[in-house]
């Protein structure tokens, strides 16, 4: 009889994976307004100022269900992965 492996579950790849999504859509919403994604995204992470964001496509909403640093640990981490 064939054994069965068992699935891993990883909470942490799981946010991850949303967190970068969430980011991708921000930053698609924000370049649709004609606004420089970066310098938007930056400026909210710096700040806490969600009115950096355009609420465009619920893009600010989106952002916000995301705790700042761990969209800056998602960013360095992609940062790292990239630079290795």
């Amino acid at each position: 009889m064939p054994q069965e492996q068992t699935s891993l579950f990883d909470i942490h790849e799981i946010d991850a994976k949303n967190i970068r999504e969430t980011l991708k859509e921000v930053y698609e919403s924000l370049e649709e307004r004609g606004y420089n994604p970066t310098n938007q995204i930056v400026g909210y992470l710096i700040s806490g100022d969600p009115g950096y964001i355009s609420s465009y496509k619920d893009a600010r909403s989106k952002i916000q269900e995301i705790d700042r640093a761990k969209i800056v640990e998602i960013l360095l981490l992609e940062f790292q992965s990239k630079n290795k």
